[in-house]
């Protein structure tokens, strides 16, 4: 006889993984942990563009956003314009255009990249260069917005360093030679003029809110709807709340999948995380009531006389997001996932449908990051 258990919700990080933990003093990696490059980005994304809460710039794969996107692609401003879809941009007291930026390496060298140099790179890790070229700006601005608030931000991880290059601590990051390497040699060009125009043409702009750089969290994709900060990390930050996404099946790879494991597997999974948990009996009797926001997201389930919020859930079982449905037959457990990342913020693949369908990067980031101003440098 089978148990079904009715779990939504959509997710983005946990504290230091992919974002380090505590709001201000550090905050989330971008997306991108779930980032479109990672097919998974910032947050972040990918960003990542989940982190801990994760950048959900975690990607699932464990491969190099370089890699991901391979994959992705063959699975398938002293004045503020207010809004980010405003006509002018003028320019306001803030970091100089040529800001230059402390990147640690992955051998955990230090190298200092000029700021648009670096975005470059962040562009290239953390989203599809085949995505439409409007999706490609607001990847852009959202990089260069987290990147400036992660340098008012510093994070105790790597105080050698504004940023690093690991989507599970800052935003993913390549370098052009290791970009153009991956790419397939008749799409280098064309690529890379793309990565170069996403940057260029949206020179010095960033998100702020209250005349400060927002924390342009993003990730790879949602359940129709985006998750707040609040719900994610326990932080409510204005411009990070739930909005609707246009993605589905037809536009983002894997945004269907499953997960089955073995009672016991799951049962060895909870009790090393919460070694208080009971778990008697078949595992249909395990999970009690889920706990819903009001905006009808899972924020929590019951489980073994333990209530965890829909992210530990997630990381429990290691599902590509918290928006899922389970069920108990026999002795396996089967979860059924709908999308990548934590859920926060600008989602990649609902940024590429709606570029696809007109908006420009303006009204992408309008929509995904509400009540912010288009500022520059």
């Amino acid at each position: 006889m089978m148990h079904r258990i009715v779990l939504l919700a959509a997710a983005l990080m946990a504290a230091v993984l992919l974002m380090p933990a505590a709001f201000l003093l550090a905050a989330p990696a971008a997306d991108g942990t779930e980032r479109a490059a990672g097919e998974d980005a910032q947050l972040g994304d990918s960003l990542s563009a989940e982190t801990a809460p994760p950048s959900d710039n975690q990607g699932e794969t464990g491969q190099t956003p370089a890699a991901a996107e391979e994959t992705a692609q063959e699975d398938a401003a002293d004045t503020e314009t207010e809004g980010t879809d405003a006509e002018e941009i003028t320019a306001e007291e803030a970091p100089s255009e040529g800001q230059s930026v402390r990147l640690r390496m992955e051998d955990g060298t230090v190298q200092t990249l000029g700021l648009e140099e670096y975005l470059w790179g962040v562009v290239a890790a953390e989203m599809p260069a085949a995505f439409q070229e409007q999706a490609l700006r607001a990847q852009a601005v959202a990089a260069r917005t987290y990147a400036l608030y992660r340098m008012d931000h510093p994070t105790d991880n790597h105080p050698e360093a504004e940023l690093c290059c690991d989507a599970a601590c800052c935003q993913a990051w390549m370098s052009r030679e290791d970009r153009l390497a991956a790419w397939e040699e008749d799409e280098r060009e064309s690529y890379a003029a793309k990565l170069t125009a996403a940057v260029e043409d949206t020179g010095g702009e960033y998100l702020t809110w209250e005349g400060e750089a927002i924390l342009a969290a993003f990730h790879s994709s949602s359940d129709g709807r985006t998750r707040s900060a609040a719900s994610v990390w326990g932080e409510d930050l204005p411009y990070l709340t739930v909005v609707d996404t246009p993605e589905g099946e037809g536009d983002a790879p894997n945004y269907y999948s499953v997960v089955t494991m073995t009672a016991d597997e799951a049962a060895e999974r909870l009790r090393a995380q919460y070694p208080e948990i009971v778990l008697e009996g078949d595992c249909a009797g395990w999970f009690g009531p889920m706990i819903y926001d009001t905006d009808g997201l899972l924020t929590g389930v019951t489980v073994g006389g333990l209530t965890l919020t829909a992210q530990e859930a997630r990381a429990v079982f290691e599902l590509r997001s918290a928006s899922f449905t389970l069920s108990c037959e026999g002795e396996n457990i089967t979860f059924y996932v709908t999308g990548y990342g934590h859920g926060v913020g600008m989602s990649q693949y609902g940024a590429n449908v709606m570029a696809k369908a007109g908006e420009g990067y303006r009204e992408i980031l309008a929509h995904y990051y509400p009540g912010t101003s288009l500022s520059a440098l």
